[in-house]
Parts: C-alpha cells; structure tokens; sequence
C-alpha cells in the first residue's frame, strides 16, 4: 500500500488530495493517514496542509524497493528485489533463493551486513547506510568452467556505471577488485551452484564504498564520497549499475565472452605487469600477459612457461 501512495505522491509536483488518494485506493482517511505516518517515519518527508492534501518534499537515503524499483531501466534485473536493513550476508540469502528457483536476475539488498564475505575468506565491512551492497542471481547456460568471465562482465559493469553518472577514472585489478587511485572502492565475489556439466545458478555479489567517510574506511581503501567530496545518490547509481550489468550479460550471451574481455582490458590495469599469485597454496609470479576467453589470467614465468590462472590472490610487484 505504501507504494501505491508513493506512487500518488511522485506524479504531483504539488499537492494532491487525501480524499482522491483514499478513493482511489479504497481505504479510509484515517488509514491514509496511517501510511503517511509510516512513510514519515521511514524517512519520507511528507506535508499535510488542510484543504490541500499531501506533498512529498524528499526521500530518504535508503534502498528502498520502491526507491530502487522506480524509473528503473531493466528487463529482468531488479525486476524482483529483496531488501533488508541488516543482514549477515547478502550471497547467504541469494544461494538460498537460488535454490528456490527464484527469478533470473533477482537482486538482495542491505543496508549493513555483519558478516560480509568477501574472496578467500576475507570480511566485507559494510557501514549502514554507506555503501552499496547487493547480490544479484543469474542463471546462464554457460559450462562451469566459464563462470569467471562473470566476474570481469560485473567489474566493467560497475566501471562504466560509476564513469557514466561521476566522471570518475575506476579501474579493475584482476579478479575482482574495483579500484580508484590505486585504493580499494569496492570487491565482486561470485559462487554459484552447479553439476559437472551444467550451470543451475550464478551468485554474483557487490560491495562498492559510496557515502563512507575517510575515518570509516580500512587501511588501503577508498571511497566514491572521497572523491566527489559530497554524498552520492546511492539509488541511482544501484540502478545505473543494474542496467549496465543487465546490458553486458545480455551481451555476453549474445557475442560471448571475447566482448567482455574487451571491455575488460580499457579498465583493467593487470596486464603487462609483473605480479604475484597465492595459487592453490602456493606463490607463482611473472608476468601477467593476458586474459583467457574464460576470464582466467594467463602468467608467463620468467622460464617462458604460462600458467593459467583461474583464481588466486594477487599482488601488483610493479
């Protein structure tokens, strides 16, 4: 019911009737009133002026459905969203809708988790109302032996996203991490659920720092506030980056996975240095010579031998 009001209340740009609103939805005044109340107390900044109506004034700084979900540009991501203030993790609750066969492109939403996870076991740390952290389900049908391309398609998503609405230079470290003056601005962590020869679903998950302040930040890490030096509208860009990873899968299934790769490298700055990988247990370095069509990174030791690498943790030597 809140949404319908809303709805009410973001056609007019000046007051509307309590009494139109209420007929229209077939309720009282009195419950109306109700629902404002719980709008106000959400965040929403609603006048009431007798004789007038109600007049929305400003929306809070939430990632709220109904905020997400409006003007939003998207054929099937987004299109089903689950919000919640706080959670332990977004990817736990995806996997466990992923099992349920939810829709294609189904996005988790918090404001906070308490146990964000990130790659290798590492913690996320997500300040309320700060950041940007979602999990998205796909579910392609693609081998599992693919699915690290997904990881570089969500990357460029975010880099082009953050580009179009800030103007901002981001740039990706191979696998997953977002960079912004060579600081960490955000992570992907991608898990999915599969058979040998067969994918079921796709989790990919988000946490890019947007509004947090340079004390909130751990050491080596950044933010989009930093930069732009005054708070972002979390909704949009939630919503740019949706439709450009929306935009760059369908792509993905239409071209594969060489443009993808493509866009990767104008973002990427791995290539052509020379680097240090902790793969299965073990450090291996050279030179990072160039990306595999399954998104893998191909090392070349100084031996001329090239390993490919599907996951690790990378260090840039110089």
């Amino acid at each position: 019911m809140r949404d319908k009001i809303l709805g009410f209340l973001r056609k007019r740009q000046d007051y509307i009737s309590g009494d139109y609103i209420s007929h229209r939805l077939g309720i009282s005044r009195q419950a109306l009133w109700k629902h404002v109340q719980d709008l106000r107390d959400s965040g929403y900044e609603i006048v009431a002026v007798p004789h007038l109506g109600y007049k929305l004034t400003a929306v809070p700084d939430r990632l709220f459905i109904s905020e997400v979900s409006n003007r939003l540009n998207t054929r099937f991501v987004g299109r089903n969203i689950y919000y919640f203030d706080s959670v332990i993790s977004t990817m736990d609750i995806a996997l466990q809708l992923g099992l349920k066969n939810c829709p294609e492109g189904t996005v988790i939403i918090a404001e906070t988790q308490t146990k964000g996870r990130g790659r290798i076991g590492r913690q996320w740390f997500s300040p309320r109302y700060k950041g940007i952290y979602f999990s998205c389900i796909l579910r392609p049908k693609i081998l599992p032996y693919a699915t690290p391309v997904l990881t570089l398609l969500t990357a460029v998503s975010i880099c082009e996203a953050i580009k179009n609405m800030l103007s901002l230079d981001v740039q990706i470290k191979w696998p997953n991490d977002i960079l912004l003056h060579n600081k960490k601005l955000g992570g992907i962590l991608t898990e999915l659920n599969a058979e040998m020869d067969e994918v079921r679903f796709i989790v990919i998950g988000v946490g890019l720092n947007v509004n947090n302040d340079k004390r909130s930040l751990v050491e080596g890490a950044t933010s989009l506030k930093e930069h732009i030096q005054e708070n972002i509208n979390r909704v949009e860009l939630l919503q740019e980056i949706m439709q450009r990873l929306e935009g760059n899968y369908i792509l993905f299934q239409e071209k594969g996975s060489h443009a993808i790769i493509e866009k990767w490298r104008h973002y990427n700055i791995t290539l052509g240095r020379r680097v240090r990988v902790l793969h299965n247990k073990e450090y291996i370095e050279g030179e990072a010579s160039d990306i595999d069509s399954d998104g893998s990174l191909l090392l070349r030791k100084d031996s001329g031998l090239v390993h490919k690498i599907t996951s690790g943790d990378i260090t840039h030597c110089r």
